[in-house]
């Protein structure tokens, strides 16, 4: 798990966060709907790096 992969993970993350409360506000439901994507995808790519990185250790 490489330090790029960890930015580009809290970015994705970060970029769900600002959307999701925007979509919400604006009451436009497919810019929450993204952003809470985004946030669930960059969660997933990090528990998947993590367990690359768990397996390749050992």
């Amino acid at each position: 798990m490489g330090l790029g992969d960890r930015i580009h993970n809290a970015a994705d993350r970060l970029h769900g966060k600002g959307k999701k409360p925007a979509g919400e506000a604006g009451g436009n439901y497919r810019m929450r709907a993204e952003g809470k994507g985004h946030g669930l995808r960059a969660d997933f790519k990090q528990a998947g790096e993590k367990i690359r990185h768990a397996f390749k250790r050992h």
